[in-house]
């Protein structure tokens, strides 16, 4: 699933390729993507629409074509972008002014498109927690101190924190040399200040080599991402930590995969 930093790869690539530019035509190959309006009215209401402004909320990518109409992009597991010619593969298809196309592509159909006056009163959004960026580090230790559930678990909740998913949490951790079943509220506050740096510490990193391409991200020119070579312990069981060189091993927390050094992480 793209996390903060490929949606924010996204984004900034976005604002270099289609800002100012219009809307010309939207072909709908997959309706089922587009959730809100109906699809005949979606396209109708985007056309000759110009893109005033790329807009990251969490995971959420949202385009703002005027005060009270913004297309709202939600990419959830397989989801992605990609600007230039038209795709075969393309679940919805933007012409744009320049000749070239604005691709939705989305293989499992997971997605979901909607154009609304506003973005932030959708439910989804309302109910997301603050991010990390946005974070000290007094008001993120006691967010942890306010909550029994295992440390990992709770990272990835987006209503907890919005943007950090399964990749990241599962890195921040090892490099806070955290256990990822620990409660979140047994952390002593040097563990709090320093699971707060690293997570911002990863997804700075991340975003600078422009996502993990270890599913089906792309970034807007159909290209992969630089840093699932740089990651240390995500997907890697039975492999030797880079810390201690015990092998790391493969648990799941909440439904998900969570590899961890068992050795290196209290």
């Amino acid at each position: 699933m793209p996390e903060l930093p490929e949606v924010e790869t996204i984004k900034k690539d976005l604002e270099k390729y289609i800002l100012g530019k219009k809307i010309t035509k939207v072909k709908i190959n997959r309706p089922e993507v587009i959730k809100e309006p109906e699809p005949l009215k979606f396209k109708k209401e985007l056309c000759n629409e110009k893109i005033k402004e790329t807009i990251r909320r969490g995971k959420l990518l949202v385009l703002k074509l005027k005060e009270n109409k913004f297309l709202i992009i939600h990419l959830r597991i397989n989801g992605w972008l990609k600007y230039g010619r038209e795709e075969e593969k393309a679940r919805v298809i933007f012409q744009l002014s320049d000749g070239n196309c604005l691709n939705y592509i989305d293989s499992r159909l997971l997605g979901h498109l909607r154009l609304r006056k506003s973005y932030q009163d959708l439910d989804f959004v309302k109910r997301l927690g603050p991010e990390i960026f946005d974070l000290t580090p007094i008001q993120f230790k006691k967010m942890l101190r306010e909550k029994k559930a295992n440390v990992k678990s709770l990272i990835m909740d987006q209503h907890f924190l919005a943007g950090l998913g399964n990749i990241y949490a599962q890195e921040a951790l090892f490099l806070a040399g955290i256990d990822p079943r620990r409660p979140a509220n047994s952390l002593k506050d040097k563990e709090a200040g320093l699971l707060y740096k690293e997570i911002k510490n990863v997804l700075t990193e991340a975003i600078k080599y422009r996502g993990s391409s270890v599913d089906a991200y792309r970034d807007s020119r159909g290209q992969k991402g630089g840093m699932e070579k740089r990651l240390k312990v995500y997907k890697k069981n039975k492999k030797p930590c880079l810390r201690c060189q015990a092998g790391l091993e493969k648990i799941k927390l909440a439904g998900r995969g969570t590899c961890f050094c068992p050795k290196c992480q209290k």
